[in-house]
């Protein structure tokens, strides 16, 4: 098109060099050899000129998609998954030139109080968020969400094998019942899928009041869980946690492909945050994991426990 207008002033008697000039003052740059190789007929167009027509393409369907909230390193991974053998400097130019960028996170606001006089578990994990296998750690948190009604208070349980939550729960109080009800529906959902919690889960959390409360504690017990709480006002003891929660608060509750309006009562949360969490689970690419979702990951590693083995050779 713009190629077509320079032609069109050039028939008038303008020059192609002063018709480029006045269109950079526009906003519209074009360099004079691009409109002369416009007009040299059957010249086909670079192939660096098709690539990045087909990663452009690519890059504007996620307009509007979780995948919209990827930012040049992330998206580079989510091309290559898509088949396109694509470099980071590339999507970093063409996202630039596209006006894209990826979501960034903001502060995040202290809801957690400690309990005084609460009984505290010793931290059986000292900073080291991970495990040789699902179902042997979990570290769980809450955070909180504004809307029209109030607050909102939703609660996360995740695995560290494969970082993939395991249930949430939302309320519109911070009691015991908030992040109670999270750890049956965690332990419900994992029954469901046929595996057996093994004794001596380790739950970590931070010493707030809902968890060293006595009814919290009694639950884990019973369930053969062992209780793990991390030093007071130390982001680093739950770091895991405290990350998962960040990306929640930004990806989701932020308007954008899970919120398309003001959120108005706690069933507007819920229906986000269950959309969320089910593209965090399935379809989010982790870096930490090899740019694979958490389900992929975790499944792949039942996978390779169940592959049949190689026979052993004859001595």
């Amino acid at each position: 098109m713009i190629a077509g207008f320079i032609d069109q002033m050039r028939s008038e008697g303008y020059a192609v060099e002063s018709i480029c000039a006045a269109l950079r003052e526009q906003g519209v740059p074009i360099a004079a050899r691009t409109y002369r190789s416009w007009k040299q007929p059957g010249r086909q167009p670079a192939a660096r000129t098709v690539s990045d027509a087909i990663v452009m393409d690519v890059l504007l369907a996620t307009v509007g998609t979780p995948e919209g909230l990827y930012g040049r390193r992330k998206m580079t991974a989510y091309l290559r998954r898509c088949g396109l053998a694509v470099a980071h400097c590339t999507v970093d130019r063409l996202m630039r030139s596209l006006g894209l960028a990826g979501v960034v996170r903001g502060r995040r606001v202290r809801t957690t109080i400690p309990a005084k006089d609460g009984t505290r578990a010793s931290d059986l994990l000292n900073r080291n968020f991970t495990a040789a296998a699902p179902n042997t750690v979990w570290v769980a948190d809450f955070t909180y969400v504004r809307t029209w009604a109030g607050f909102v208070y939703v609660a996360f349980i995740v695995d560290v094998f494969a970082q993939r939550i395991v249930s949430w729960n939302a309320a519109t109080t911070r009691t015991t019942d908030l992040v109670l009800t999270c750890l049956r529906m965690g332990r419900w959902d994992r029954t469901r899928q046929g595996l057996v919690l093994p004794e001596g889960l380790i739950h970590h959390h931070d010493a707030g009041s809902q968890y060293t409360a006595l009814r919290f504690t009694e639950h884990l017990a019973l369930e053969g869980m062992a209780p793990s709480i991390g030093s007071v006002g130390d982001a680093y003891d739950n770091c895991l946690m405290e990350s998962i929660i960040g990306l929640y608060k930004t990806e989701c509750i932020r308007p954008g492909p899970f919120v398309k309006a003001p959120l108005k009562t706690v069933s507007d949360v819920e229906y986000s945050t269950l959309a969320w969490v089910d593209w965090y689970n399935t379809r989010r690419l982790h870096s930490s994991l090899g740019n694979v979702p958490p389900a992929e990951f975790e499944a792949a590693h039942y996978d390779q426990i169940t592959a049949p083995q190689p026979a052993a050779q004859p001595v």
